[in-house]
């Protein structure tokens, strides 16, 4: 008797505990809104002539500089811990804002991203650094973009346009460093679950309640 009650201690109460905490954090958490309602993208060009919107799509944003080969592996970094994962959610797509004349390099890497992945929901829009510029400040963010009109960083925005990230002083988040992989496995992988689960669990309730009616 003693040895099984040591057994539950040791092995079963640790598990039922971590479950307890885990469906709670994912049935309470949400994701704080860092800027509302963000400005949809220009009728800028897009790599493949199609009109690219944040509206209705769980949107990871970017921003490539001009150095985009030179800074290909933060793209690399992103398609894999994140992009491949869950490239197939209908409501999900990649974009990345470029600067005029990157096309040829941004076609390359996207070529090179095909012969191992299903590309269909990377985005890529081109505009002057000028207009790059002035869309990223109306994001109201404490960074900045570099010279090249770049960041290493990415940005989840709702299907409302609503950027969502971290509040809280000691773990304050804006965006998630496509440089570092620990950054996209760690803090980025968390949140953005947290939004998966909050648009299933929406999804979830709206369609109990049609069942209802």
């Amino acid at each position: 008797m003693k040895k099984n009650i040591v057994l539950f201690i040791l092995f079963i109460l640790p598990i039922v505990a971590y479950l307890f905490f885990a469906s709670g954090i994912n049935s309470f958490t949400k994701l704080p809104v860092i800027t509302p309602k963000v400005a949809d993208l220009g009728d800028w060009n897009s790599l493949h002539g199609e009109k690219v919107s944040l509206d209705k799509k769980i949107t990871i944003l970017g921003f490539s500089g001009s150095d985009v080969l030179k800074n290909r592996g933060n793209l690399f970094n992103l398609n894999e811990k994140i992009y491949q994962r869950y490239h197939t959610f209908k409501d999900l797509q990649f974009v990345m804002i470029c600067p005029l004349g990157t096309e040829n390099g941004i076609k390359s890497i996207l070529d090179a991203l095909d012969e191992f992945t299903d590309v269909s929901q990377w985005h890529f829009v081109f505009t002057s650094p000028d207009q790059i510029n002035d869309y990223y400040k109306q994001l109201k963010l404490k960074g900045s973009l570099d010279k090249n009109a770049g960041t290493s960083l990415v940005y989840i925005v709702d299907k409302e346009r609503n950027l969502r990230g971290r509040k809280k002083v000691k773990e304050y988040m804006e965006g998630y460093d496509t440089f570092h992989p620990a950054d996209l496995s760690n803090e980025m992988l968390d949140d953005f679950k947290v939004i998966l689960y909050e648009y299933r669990a929406a999804l979830k309730k709206n369609h109990n309640a049609t069942k209802r009616l």
